[in-house]
């Protein structure tokens, strides 16, 4: 996946049309591709860092970066998501990859606990987390805790 650029902003830098994207591409996959009806507005948010993966003006890939306390007593990386129209390219590995290195930029090497979709459980596996959890669910969608350790 060539001339991605990455860019990382608290809540606040965000403009209202990376906003808007955001939460678009996390309605498409996380509410209408999933048919999942939750309320992805959390009030995590604000609080969290925005990792953004752009093409042009296109989100191709998200995640949202949680200091610890907020999700998890560690460091979490969530709402990962990325484009239907590049599944398939490395990107979702990619993002992980620069989310997991810009984590430990911003909040210093520790921990990252994610509570990932269970089906994704080899996906990350392959980046180093493992699991710490037995599967629950979450909006109806089998989930579990994982942990990638310093």
């Amino acid at each position: 996946m060539e001339s991605i650029t990455w860019i990382c902003k608290p809540f606040n830098s965000l403009t209202p049309e990376e906003l808007y994207q955001i939460l678009r591409l996390r309605s498409e996959v996380f509410v209408v591709e999933q048919n999942c009806p939750y309320l992805d507005e959390d009030n995590k948010d604000q609080l969290s860092w925005h990792f953004m993966g752009w093409k042009n003006d296109k989100l191709l890939a998200y995640v949202r970066i949680l200091p610890a306390g907020l999700s998890f007593k560690e460091a979490s990386i969530g709402r990962v998501v990325n484009s239907p129209s590049v599944r398939g390219t490395g990107i979702g590995k990619k993002l992980m990859e620069k989310a997991i290195e810009k984590t430990w930029e911003l909040l210093g090497k520790q921990n990252i606990r994610i509570g990932a979709q269970f089906y994704l459980l080899h996906f990350y596996e392959s980046l180093g987390f493992k699991k710490v959890s037995e599967i629950y669910l979450e909006d109806d969608i089998e989930h579990i805790e994982m942990v990638l350790t310093t």
